[in-house]
């Protein structure tokens, strides 16, 4: 008995195969006779592709999941047409219905946790435009503030505090230079509320985060203070010998990359006053005028 399949393939006497199926077309063939099977077959691949072992449970259709909405965009629509898919009207018991589970479906919605969490990750939308940063650390950071939430960090303190203390974890933990002092302009917090609230994260969630590479900082204000590239190379030279002396540990890293920088500009001639790189870089003069002579003792200056 032939399989299945080739029962079309056996009144045209043959019998060989193998079947091919077109995902493109949608059509099942036969290689041998080219016999078409079926047309238009129902497609049951992926929409997107996939690169990680866990987007496979994820692929087939939709808008993106993401931890950075609210409702990690899996939301319920219900439409107000009250009609089929077939564009028919309802029966009056139908559209009781219908009216019905809309009802619950905006009640359902309407808890103060969703309402908290709508508003906090507009912040954080808001925050990804600012400050430009990448989609990773957003997600990040959504994980972490959804974390704290769970721990109940945010009763009694400003929600938008702990969002952008979670924002500047998540850009501590991918290497991302963005400060305290950045984040805190950009969402309009205090940097003492800000910093009280990114202690009592650490703490309570037990994160780890290494301090910032300083090199990330150089070319940022070098931009800023319209500095050339070959005194940018220069100066990441010199943050690499520093760093291989160890002078830089339990230093702000904006204070390292600002002093080497200035130095730089001292061996190339450049006319870059202490003022305008402070300036630049977002801290005072004072702390690289006490960083330099140290930096000039390592270096043999």
């Amino acid at each position: 008995m032939p399989e299945e399949p080739f029962k079309k393939c056996v009144a045209a006497r043959c019998e060989k195969g193998p079947i091919i199926t077109d995902e493109i077309s949608g059509e099942t063939v036969c290689q041998s006779c080219g016999l078409v099977f079926t047309e238009k077959s129902e497609y049951s691949g992926s929409d997107y592709p996939t690169y990680e072992p866990e987007d496979v449970v994820r692929n087939r259709a939709g808008g993106k999941i993401s931890l950075a909405m609210y409702d990690m965009g899996l939301p319920t629509i219900i439409d107000f047409k009250n009609k089929d898919a077939l564009g028919r009207t309802l029966s009056s018991d139908m559209k009781s219905k219908f009216s019905r589970l809309r009802t619950w479906d905006v009640r359902s919605k309407a808890t103060p946790s969703d309402k908290s969490l709508k508003s906090s990750f507009s912040l954080l939308n808001a925050l990804k435009e600012n400050l430009s940063i990448p989609d990773m650390v957003v997600e990040r950071a959504a994980q972490i503030y959804r974390k704290a939430v769970t721990r109940k960090l945010t009763r009694g303190r400003s929600s938008a505090s702990i969002l952008c203390a979670s924002l500047y974890a998540a850009c501590r933990e991918a290497d991302t230079p963005r400060t305290l002092i950045d984040i805190a302009k950009a969402a309009n917090v205090r940097k003492k509320v800000l910093s009280r609230s990114y202690r009592i994260l650490i703490e309570s969630l037990g994160l780890r985060l290494k301090p910032y590479d300083s090199s990330e900082f150089i070319n940022r204000i070098a931009s800023k203070a319209m500095i050339s590239e070959k005194t940018r190379r220069d100066a990441l030279q010199m943050l690499s010998i520093i760093t291989k002396k160890e002078v830089v540990t339990g230093k702000n890293p904006l204070c390292i990359a600002s002093s080497v920088l200035y130095l730089s500009c001292t061996i190339n001639g450049e006319k870059k006053t202490q003022d305008s790189i402070a300036k630049a870089s977002g801290i005072t003069s004072v702390s690289i005028r006490n960083t330099i002579p140290k930096f000039r003792k390592e270096l043999g200056l």
